[in-house]
């Protein structure tokens, strides 16, 4: 009994090649084994095989658009298959699991994404609305085109549905945006004006990749449509350093390398149970702050092909040298274009970390809908004064952007007090 693999739901990402075929017609997998890979304007990310089968027949190729539901293969069910799903194939067979064919969200169920993620907003200074959707709910909608609306500013019931039963589609959200920006009062930024530099001497174009012009454009919005406040505070993390040097052997001996990041997302943890009101987001409207009671911590990977981030899921339900091996493994699959759609998903607070490289402190742009970042800059070695003399600490810059809707200067001031010091004593951070 054969069954279609459609491609999995990959949140808001429309029209994603397919830049690898992993499987050929006779091949076996097992469950989670990767099918094909596919590049969005965020990342490149593997599609998994949602049960163990045989390969009988491949429905894409090389360079193909596909979107969630596209049939991507045909697969013999193996033994290890699991039970069908209530509902019947298109061919009259009995579904294969729900992988094969996810359930999408009830209408009002409310979808959190990770910042890095969202569809591009046009080029307008500000929201082209005020309001998101109203508190009653009674706007018949499904998560991804609320999401679309939140991020446009969009007041939903404002919209005219087009879709069957009175339903709002996201061509609905596209042309009521489409009217607000071409009507006469739509406030308006003149365009960069276009110079041709090759006047001046000798040039190269070189096309930005998916990633690298999406991210430019999430930052432009998030910079237009936040309110940026950066706090910077240097912190001694002497105690850290000399903990991570006695957990070295036991990190080997468990193949992770111990960074000093896992301590700085325990830190920061730590920050955010005391301080919620960091691990939140503010509604479309700027009238609700919106507070999450899970700690996904999404982490700013360079690539070649640009900022990624990819997100811990649940992070303070691990330990350290566990937080070391998932951002090790979430790292490498970002850099080797491995990365599954949940791995880019639901992220609360994000840390962009510089290491090395990361000088004496920058000034992180919000990740929205989160409300705040930590930049962490390179660590450095410098004279502090212990009350009788200077003494030799170890101090690593921070930065902590937030945006000031959600969060004022006297609490960003706590939450950075409570951060120091908990990396100065790290025996705080099992508390």
């Amino acid at each position: 009994m054969s069954a279609e693999v459609t491609l999995p739901d990959i949140g808001d990402a429309e029209d994603v090649e397919v830049i690898e075929i992993c499987v050929s017609p006779g091949d076996s997998v097992a469950e989670n084994d990767a099918l094909i890979v596919i590049e969005s304007d965020k990342a490149s990310m593997e599609v998994p095989s949602p049960f163990a089968g045989t390969v009988a027949e491949v429905l894409v190729a090389l360079t193909d658009r596909v979107n969630a539901g596209d049939a991507i293969l045909r697969l013999e069910a193996g033994a290890t298959k699991e039970s069908a799903s209530d509902g019947e194939a298109a061919d009259g067979e009995t579904a294969p699991p729900a992988a094969v064919a996810p359930t999408p969200p009830a209408a009002n169920d409310q979808v959190e994404l990770a910042p890095k993620t969202p569809t591009p907003a046009p080029p307008a200074p500000a929201p082209v609305a005020q309001a998101a959707t109203p508190p009653s709910g009674r706007v018949y909608a499904g998560p991804a085109v609320r999401r679309l609306a939140r991020e446009l500013g969009v007041d939903l019931t404002a919209v005219t549905a087009t879709g069957s039963g009175g339903r709002i589609v996201k061509d609905d959200v596209k042309a009521y945006v489409k009217q607000v920006l071409t009507s006469p009062v739509s406030p308006a930024i003149a365009p960069m004006e276009e110079i041709d530099f090759s006047r001046f001497g000798s040039t190269e174009i070189v096309p930005l990749t998916r990633i690298r012009a999406r991210g430019a454009r999430n930052l432009h919005r998030a910079w237009q449509h936040v309110v940026h406040v950066t706090q910077h505070e240097d912190a001694d993390v002497t105690e850290v350093e000399a903990f991570r040097a006695e957990l070295r052997d036991e990190g080997e001996f468990r193949k992770v390398k111990l960074t000093p990041l896992p301590f700085f997302v325990k830190a920061c943890i730590h920050a955010l149970r005391k301080h919620p009101q960091f691990n939140a987001s503010l509604n479309g409207a700027a009238t609700t702050l919106i507070h999450k009671r899970y700690y996904h911590i999404g982490i700013a990977v360079d690539t070649e092909d640009g900022l990624v981030v990819p997100v811990v899921r649940d992070a303070n339900r691990l330990g350290l040298v566990e937080l070391a091996a998932e951002i090790a493994r979430l790292s490498d699959a970002a850099r080797e274009k491995r990365l599954k759609p949940d791995d880019l998903q639901g992220g609360s607070f994000t840390i962009s970390s510089l290491g090395a490289i990361g000088g004496t402190g920058f000034t992180p742009i919000v990740n929205a809908p989160e409300v705040a970042i930590l930049g962490v800059a390179r660590l450095a070695t410098r004279p502090l004064w212990d009350g009788e003399a200077f003494q030799p600490r170890q101090v690593v810059p921070l930065s902590l952007s937030y945006d000031h809707r959600a969060i004022n200067g006297a609490e960003a001031g706590r939450f950075m007090a409570d951060l120091v010091q908990a990396l100065a004593d790290i025996r705080r951070l099992a508390l």
